[in-house]
């Protein structure tokens, strides 16, 4: 059975830093792109950034220069730093590996 398990999340200060990990069992991690999405209360899920198996990362626009993926395939696990918190970055942060599936995500919330 695969499971994909985030940790990480938690309150924070705008400015501050976290960082989230999904870690990845019952499965061949190290052949699948991974991704970190996010849903903000009343809104759509987003892409937030991406990682494939070769090590080529994509993000959004709204986290450029702020957020950073990367997997370490020994631990099958993926990482997403993200630093420079804003209010805006409150959301529910979810793992994907694709197109197996997600994780149970977890909350993040930048507030003062």
């Amino acid at each position: 059975q695969v499971q994909l398990v985030e940790s990480g999340g938690g309150l924070v200060q705008p400015g501050g830093s976290l960082r989230l990990s999904c870690t990845a069992s019952g499965i061949i991690f190290n052949i699948y792109t991974m991704g970190w999405y996010r849903q903000a209360p009343g809104k759509q899920r987003e892409l937030v950034a991406t990682i494939t198996r070769g090590g080529t990362t994509n993000y959004a626009d709204s986290v450029k220069g702020r957020f950073t993926i990367s997997r370490d395939n020994a631990k099958n696990t993926v990482y997403l730093q993200m630093n420079s918190l804003k209010p805006e970055d409150t959301a529910v942060y979810y793992c994907k590996m694709d197109p197996v599936g997600w994780g149970q995500g977890t909350q993040v919330t930048v507030s003062s």
